[in-house]
């Protein structure tokens, strides 16, 4: 006869442990495919793929007043939007954020997706004769970015801030320990008594700097830090986006709404450095060079320049000529002429092959123009007539 025995059950509590059944609502919710797979490319990127905290992995689902609304978080982050649905049962449960998307990538276009849960720890996912059990987590422990009180709200064109962050986003800083330059600095100042919106970017290598005429309501806003992924991914939002978008400001926080898409993030806390004194002032060598041309003749003669090496690209002006070079030790030499505008008698000065190519793409005139001082000193960079945009190059030796 077997003995009695106890039996000790513990139980803890995970964020987001769905083990525990509880925090599970009943939900059912009928979308068109498109409309929910544009919706999920917007939120889903934000989620990491690999997470300390389960829950980050996943994207807030809530069904209620004929729509579905999506949400996620990496917690520096978060992207929210809702999409038109038939709502059945209102109801909310989070999911794998990246699985759901592929799920529903690969659906038919124009197809009908539902979505089920019967207040249990699976979401059914249906869409004709295709059925999909995934794993939930209890909505409960999803966590929330709060907001708090904005300072500053503006509107501006859609384009206008696309622009800004497309001519700058390039230098940004890769390098964690100057964490103050991973990211774009946008500030007010007048230029010429005119109230402007300025974005810089930095790597201490090059520095690029576009500006608009400031949106009213601008006035006055703190200079702020926005995150390398932020600026991707409002820069992915705005891509094709027409009419306005509108910004919210406090000293620590972003919000940038567009149409029914919503992002807020967190600002890099910090300063940036005085970028107007590494800015020059006294280039007077000028050249001007048709842009296509000179950046075809770039990208032949970097093809054997070597990484250990800089990538460096020898820049000799004389007379209406330049002469492109590189030397590679171990590959051989690369040369290349074209002709230029340039008056004084000769220079050369040495550049960084992908650091120039990246600031001639921005570049929207027929022709750039260089402004040099000397082979040791940092290059002006500009369109041919317009000031709106220009651009700082180190130089180095070759």
């Amino acid at each position: 006869m077997s003995q009695p025995g106890f039996r000790l059950v513990l139980t803890g509590f995970w964020p987001g442990n769905s083990c525990l059944g509880r925090g599970f609502e009943f939900m059912k919710v009928t979308l068109e495919r498109n409309h929910l797979l544009k919706s999920l490319g917007h939120v889903h990127r934000v989620v990491e793929r690999r997470n300390t905290y389960p829950i980050l992995a996943n994207v807030l689902l809530k069904a209620s007043d004929g729509k579905l609304d999506l949400r996620a978080t990496d917690l520096d982050i978060e992207v929210t939007e809702s999409v038109p649905a038939m709502v059945g049962q209102a109801g909310t449960t989070t999911v794998p954020a990246h699985t759901l998307y592929e799920i529903v990538r690969k659906l038919s276009d124009g197809a009908e997706v539902r979505l089920e849960n019967e207040g249990t720890e699976q979401l059914l996912v249906t869409s004709g004769r295709s059925r999909f059990h995934l794993a939930c987590l209890s909505p409960d422990s999803f966590p929330d970015l709060k907001s708090g009180t904005f300072t500053h709200s503006f509107s501006m064109p859609a384009a206008t801030l696309r622009e800004l962050i497309e001519r700058t986003q390039f230098a940004i800083s890769n390098e964690e320990t100057r964490y103050y330059l991973n990211g774009i600095y946008m500030h007010m100042l007048e230029v010429g008594g005119t109230p402007t919106l300025r974005a810089v970017a930095t790597d201490g290598h090059r520095m690029a700097r576009a500006e608009s005429d400031a949106p009213a309501g601008a006035k006055g806003m703190p200079g702020i830090i926005v995150p390398k992924k932020t600026v991707s991914e409002v820069q992915k939002l705005l891509e094709g986006a027409d009419g306005d978008v509108e910004v919210e400001l406090s000293d620590t926080k972003i919000r940038v709404t567009l149409g029914s898409v919503v992002l807020l993030s967190k600002l890099i806390e910090g300063t940036f450095p005085d970028y107007d004194r590494v800015t020059p002032k006294n280039n007077d060598k000028q050249m001007n060079v048709d842009k296509q041309t000179f950046a075809t003749a770039v990208d032949r003669v970097s093809t054997i320049a070597s990484d250990r090496g800089g990538k460096a690209v020898k820049l000799s002006m004389k007379e209406g000529q330049l002469e492109l070079s590189v030397t590679n030790p171990d590959h051989g030499t690369a040369s290349e002429e074209l002709a230029v505008e340039f008056e004084p008698e000769s220079f050369e000065i040495g550049f960084n092959a992908r650091y120039l190519l990246d600031i001639i793409g921005q570049i929207r005139s027929e022709n750039a123009v260089f402004l040099f001082n000397d082979a040791g000193s940092p290059t002006l960079v500009r369109e041919d007539g317009d000031a709106k945009a220009l651009y700082v190059l180190m130089p180095m030796r070759v």
